[in-house]
């Protein structure tokens, strides 16, 4: 299994072998995908953003159909959030005692407890385009005890504007950008790195705000 597992990845972290996979599951494996990683905790290290662009490019090339490929893809990282979020209901602030495991890291709740706790219902959208934290963001959200109705609305919209902009980006991509799946290792690229835009601010921001704390509370005695 642990075997299976590091195979997986290597496809699914090698813009090749991404394709690949893509080409052999076709819409049914980008649903998989996409509803483990925003329904289960197991499912943080997987690359959604760039297998959505990598769908709508081969969506372009006529390998999948893209009605089906956004419709089809948006219902299941809806319905995974709605697993997320009533893990969380369920557990409450058990959640948060949980011991860390292969698949499971405290710190990643926590990142996406403080996310919360500063975007708060806002944070169900902004989450779907943060790796690791859209993974975590629904299970705090319902151990946060947000209503649900308030939360399935933020949701929906979250999923669709993630789901319609990632793979609309690469079937744009691909319908105009002659060869660009023999060039998808610099856009998954590209992705990847505007993926984690947000958490090098926070982490940039965080750090500068340390030094002018300790300058701000020593003054003269």
């Amino acid at each position: 299994m642990i075997e299976f597992l590091k195979h997986l990845l290597a496809q699914l972290y090698d813009p090749k072998g991404l394709q690949a996979l893509v080409e052999w599951g076709g819409t049914t494996l980008v649903c998989i995908i996409v509803f483990v990683e925003t329904g289960m905790f197991v499912g943080f290290f997987l690359p959604g953003d760039s297998l959505l662009v990598t769908a709508g490019v081969f969506a372009a090339a006529g390998h999948l159909k893209i009605a089906q490929l956004l419709t089809l893809v948006t219902l299941c990282a809806i319905a995974g959030d709605q697993v997320g979020y009533f893990i969380g209901r369920q557990a409450g602030q058990n959640l948060y005692r949980r011991e860390d495991s292969r698949f499971f890291k405290k710190r990643h709740l926590q990142r996406a407890h403080n996310f919360y706790e500063r975007y708060g219902g806002k944070t169900i959208i902004l989450a779907r385009f943060v790796p690791i934290i859209r993974t975590f963001c629904p299970p705090v959200a319902g151990a946060a005890g947000m209503t649900y109705p308030r939360y399935l609305a933020f949701d929906v919209v979250g999923g669709f504007l993630w789901v319609w902009g990632m793979t609309l980006l690469g079937y744009t991509l691909g319908s105009t950008v002659p060869n660009i799946d023999k060039h998808m290792h610099y856009v998954i690229a590209v992705v990847i790195f505007l993926s984690l835009l947000p958490a090098i601010y926070e982490t940039v921001k965080s750090r500068l705000r340390k030094p002018t704390a300790g300058l701000s509370s020593t003054g003269p005695e």
